[in-house]
């Protein structure tokens, strides 16, 4: 089982702020692809075009990583600004 909390404009997009689901053991890129899979608005929100960051227990990661039971996952949105 792991958490999954969604960020900013995410959580508005998707009408949810967080989850648990049974995906242990996962890579993100499994995890993305399999949140994509519920069709709209996921498709597009988390489309693979957008710029956005994964959070693996609150580190940030700047690439795929693998996602154990347990791990809380934070999806946070494209951010603008100067």
């Amino acid at each position: 089982m792991i958490r999954i909390r969604y960020f900013g404009v995410l959580h508005e997009q998707l009408a949810c702020q967080e989850e648990q689901l049974d995906y242990a053991n996962i890579s993100t890129d499994e995890l993305l692809t399999r949140l994509r899979e519920r069709g709209e608005p996921w498709k597009s929100a988390l489309a693979p075009e957008r710029i956005f960051k994964m959070v693996l227990n609150q580190e940030i990661l700047h690439g795929p990583a693998q996602i154990p039971d347990g791990a809380e996952v934070g999806i946070l949105p494209p951010v603008t600004g100067g």
